[in-house]
């Protein structure tokens, strides 16, 4: 009996031992494969263009780069800039969409891509931006560069100085539409990702352009009146579900650019390819980088709504002071995080000194994941209150009387 029961128990030992060795086979498999995946993760996607990025819009944080800080001929991605600055004057009201714009002998002088403006031409500042941003006009940009500045050249240092302000410390332009292949003439795909981040989040409207596949404009000349169609030079447009633009460029120093936006499940991300060798490869290879911008991007957003609580007043006839956010708050997380586990605090003082001004900041909301700081939001005060005098105590002591009366 007991030596069967050994042999029982060397049979249960041998397959406890098989069990074992199983799961550690496929637990070693599992390591390996998860390894892999975050090593190709951790890699990014496999592009061939010498230089390019993905950046959500919103955050301005970055998801991938490779040389992005490598200056480079820009082409006509150089229009992105020319838009920003037309946009900046249509906001101002220094001109209007309905503005008509006569067409200048140096505009119609461009070469390279055109919509085969003629001198003294009229068409509107709208139909250019189209003109523009649809068919890459380097006579329509050059026409509405000189409508809002006076002079091409006047327009290019409002391009620089725009830039500068923008922090794009490796870009220098010398034409409103990129024709130039003066080595004077540059920028990187890191600063085509910026100057694409404000033109899409500062005017949205830019995609009521942006996402035209054709559509026809009248020439009227002094040879009658015709139609010519405008074609977009973007063809994510039709490739890509979830395109919205933005700007393509090739010249033969240049190479192949392009900065593409999209938007899906209410994110928006940008991807700038230059330098590609193929105009098929920048497009097939801006569609990986937002593919893979997509695939592991998380955004957390907390939308402020909740209501805020009121500050003691010291020195003022009013006691508290209301509060709000400056804005929302969003953040990207690319590495998995659990977004749930984020933990909000507000800091604000139990008391301010008047006087109190709208829009100063009184606090921040602090937005914490395990222990490490995600971001803050500014908290605003909503009016202002005077400091108090002695008329005003006077006068606050006779409405409490005549009240208590």
């Amino acid at each position: 009996m007991g030596k069967h029961m050994s042999g029982t128990n060397k049979r249960c030992g041998r397959k406890t031992i098989h069990i074992f060795k199983m799961q550690l086979s496929m637990l070693l498999v599992m390591v390996i494969l998860w390894g892999s995946i975050l090593s190709v993760r951790a890699a990014g996607p496999e592009i061939t263009a010498p230089s390019a990025i993905v950046m959500e819009a919103s955050t301005g944080q970055v998801i991938y780069e490779k040389n992005a800080e490598e200056r480079r001929s820009p082409a006509s991605i150089t229009k992105i800039m020319t838009l920003l600055i037309i946009f900046d004057y249509l906001e101002n009201g220094k001109v209007k969409l309905e503005d008509e714009v006569r067409t200048s002998a140096h505009a119609q002088s461009m070469g390279g891509s055109q919509v085969f403006l003629e001198e003294g031409e009229i068409q509107t500042l709208d139909t250019l931006i189209k003109c523009i941003a649809v068919a890459s006009g380097n006579d329509a940009a050059v026409a509405a560069a000189e409508h809002v500045a006076g002079s091409e050249e006047e327009f290019v240092y409002l391009m620089n100085q725009r830039a500068a302000g923008l922090g794009m410390e490796n870009t220098h332009f010398e034409d409103c539409c990129g024709l130039t292949d003066s080595d004077g003439h540059y920028t990187t795909a890191k600063d085509v990702a910026i100057m694409s981040r404000e033109l899409i989040t500062k005017y949205p409207k830019i995609f009521d352009y942006t996402g035209i596949w054709m559509e026809d404009i009248t020439h009227t000349t002094n040879r009658g009146s015709e139609t010519f169609t405008l074609s977009s030079t973007n063809k994510l447009l039709k490739s890509y579900e979830w395109a919205t633009g933005l700007k393509t460029g090739s010249t033969s120093k240049a190479k192949f650019c392009l900065s593409a936006t999209a938007r899906k499940d209410g994110m928006d991300l940008i991807a700038v390819v230059m330098g590609a060798e193929e105009g098929k490869i920048r497009f097939s290879e801006a569609i990986t980088l937002l593919g893979y911008g997509y695939s592991v991007s998380h955004i957390y957003e907390d939308k402020n709504e909740d209501t805020l609580p009121k500050v003691s007043v010291k020195g003022a006839i009013v006691e508290e002071v209301g509060l709000e956010y400056k804005e929302p708050f969003r953040y990207l997380d690319t590495t998995g995080q659990n977004m749930d586990d984020v933990e909000k605090i507000i800091s604000l003082p139990e008391q301010v000194q008047a006087p109190v001004k709208a829009g100063d900041v009184a606090g921040e909301a602090i937005y914490l994941l395990a222990g490490n700081k995600l971001g803050s939001v500014p908290i605003l005060f909503k009016e202002d209150i005077p400091e108090a005098v002695y008329r005003d105590y006077v006068q606050k002591a006779f409405k409490e009387f005549l009240l208590s009366a």
